[in-house]
This record gives structure tokens, C-alpha cells and sequence, in this order.
């Protein structure tokens, strides 16, 4: 690598680090803490906080989102959506409208299950940042007690 790669990834590692909402950037030694370490994983990973997640909404003004960005379309959103949990708290009726886009799909027209809000706000937490606390990690409940190592 060139000494102005370094400088330059230097300097976006301490961008990232300042922007709000970010809540680790891992080089290549904390890649490799985390199991990233491999090739697809980039220069650099940004964690967000506990309390923030990364969108991927690319767009600065929701006229301009794509159609697919209101429905639930996981192999056209550049990674997981949360939003996707919610409907659109704008909507007047929401179960009216998806009963009425359903009835039109059975008849075989086509529509948009457009229901999904563009709120970023509504979703909680971080999704995806690694616990910060014992009693934020997964929970395992076994009825074999033989099944789990103790020492681990």
C-alpha cells in the first residue's frame, strides 16, 4: 500500500468517526477482532451506536425515492430495511388499502404494496451493532444439559 493510501485512509477513518450516530470505524486490526477479515469487507467498517442504525435511503427528498423503497423488497434495498416492520403512519386506512391492493392482485392486476414508510425516525435501536452489555446478548434456552460447554 502507498503512504498516501494510509494518509488518505487516516483521514476518512477520523471523518467517519465524527459523523453523529457512528459508533466505531474498524481498520484492519478491528476487522479482524470482529471476524470481518475478508476481502469483500472493505478498507474500513463503520459500527453504528446503540441507539442509531445506517439507512439506505440514498435520496435527499422522498419524491425522489425509488417505488420499491415503500414496499418490502429485500433484493433491491442495498441491505436490511427496518422500516420495513412498520406501515406508514400517514396512511388513512392502511388495512382498507392492502385488502384493495390484494383484491386487485387476485384479479390480476398489477399495483404496488406501497405501505412502507420512508420515517427513518420510527425505528429504534442500532440493528446490527454488537451488545454493549451482558444482558443485551442473545439468549440460548436448552433442554439438553449436556448440550453446552460450561467453560465458554
Amino acid at each position: 500500500m502507498r503512504r498516501e493510501d494510509d494518509t488518505s485512509k487516516a483521514q476518512v477513518l477520523s471523518l467517519l468517526s465524527s459523523v453523529p450516530g457512528v459508533g466505531q470505524v474498524l481498520d484492519e486490526n478491528g476487522k479482524r477482532q470482529w471476524h470481518l477479515d475478508h476481502p469483500r469487507a472493505g478498507d474500513l467498517v463503520a459500527i453504528a451506536q446503540e441507539d442509531s442504525w445506517f439507512t439506505w435511503y440514498h435520496w435527499l427528498d422522498d419524491a425522489k425515492a425509488p417505488d420499491f423503497a415503500r414496499t418490502v423488497d429485500i433484493h433491491r434495498k442495498t441491505g436490511y430495511d427496518p422500516a420495513e416492520l412498520f406501515l406508514d403512519p400517514r396512511l388513512c386506512c392502511p388495512k382498507l388499502r392492502i385488502a384493495t391492493k390484494l383484491a386487485k392482485r387476485a384479479l390480476g392486476l398489477r399495483t404496488l404494496m406501497d405501505v412502507i414508510p420512508l420515517d427513518a425516525s420510527l425505528v429504534r435501536g442500532s440493528h446490527g451493532a454488537p451488545p454493549s452489555a451482558n444482558q443485551h446478548e442473545p439468549l440460548l434456552i436448552n433442554s439438553a444439559p449436556g448440550l453446552l460447554n460450561r467453560s465458554s
